[in-house]
């Protein structure tokens, strides 16, 4: 069981918290609650035939609100929860992140994920098939940009040599990469590239199971010895009391992170914050 149990919050550049008053409240709020991280994920475009998400949902780019409350807080994470790696020009991403990095004193976690979404792909003007394979090779290639004295990268999706990209991230040799999602090549990539794993609305059984695959998969693939314990971080979607964050704990998970409840306007979300630092965050 982790020694401590950490607490995050996630979706927090959606919704009512998507203007820039009510983000900024949202993060000053979750620090003073003692949360552990603030999450946000991506879409640039959704889908008008998607059922998962009203393809009308306010959705701030990920890296540039995080960007925002890194100015407006001190010591709380910065998590993408997630990026979808294959959408982006590697490169330029790099940057991106090792700015927010730079800007927020080493406070960045990058989550990266694949997507599900062919329309979205297909709009973006980028292979859906391919972006497993992009995937990994992004993930290579930002690393050696953020860390290596003489960067280069050459694969079959993006290739680089004789180029320089200064700062580099506070975090060296790069911010904790943690891979979201269940696929079979996902539970693969977690093992070999990942620092940590993050599963989305999971319950203890689904949980459970993942972990699984993920301790058999870790006899199977070679994992770098530099990459560390996988730290397990887990967004669930059942209640959390004391004694449910205790079980998540035992089966090996490291950080909760919680989905705020729908149809809360800004307001009601900050109560609903300081309420679970009060009963919660602080006794697990």
């Amino acid at each position: 069981m982790p020694d401590h149990l950490k607490f995050g919050l996630t979706s927090i550049n959606s919704g009512a918290t998507s203007y820039p008053e009510a983000l900024m409240h949202l993060a000053q709020t979750a620090e003073t609650a003692g949360f552990e991280s603030l999450w946000a994920g991506e879409h640039s475009v959704l889908a008008e035939s998607t059922t998962r998400m009203s393809p009308t949902l306010r959705l701030l780019n990920p890296v540039v609100a995080l960007t925002y409350v890194a100015a407006h807080t001190s010591t709380i994470r910065l998590g993408t929860g997630v990026l979808l790696l294959p959408q982006h020009q590697p490169l330029i991403l790099a940057k991106q992140l090792a700015t927010l990095d730079v800007l927020s004193n080493g406070r960045l976690m990058v989550g990266v994920g694949v997507g599900w979404s062919e329309e979205e792909y297909q709009a973006l003007g980028i292979p859906y098939h391919e972006r497993g394979a992009r995937a990994d090779e992004y993930l290579a290639a930002m690393r050696a940009i953020w860390s290596e004295e003489k960067p280069a990268y050459h694969g079959q999706y993006v290739s680089f040599q004789g180029v320089q990209a200064h700062p580099h991230p506070v975090q060296q040799p790069a911010p904790p990469i943690i891979t979201g999602g269940r696929a079979p090549s996902v539970i693969r990539r977690t093992i070999e590239q990942a620092n940590g794993w993050y599963g989305f609305a999971l319950d203890l059984d689904e949980t459970a199971n993942v972990l699984a695959q993920l301790r058999e998969a870790a006899n199977r693939y070679h994992r770098p010895s530099s990459l560390g314990e996988l730290e397990i971080s887990v967004a669930p979607r059942i209640p959390i009391d004391t004694e449910t964050a205790q079980r998540f704990a035992e089966l090996g998970v490291h950080r909760l992170i919680f989905i705020p409840p729908p149809g809360k306007d800004a307001s009601a979300l900050l109560q609903w914050i300081t309420t679970l630092g009060e009963t919660l965050v602080g006794r697990v």
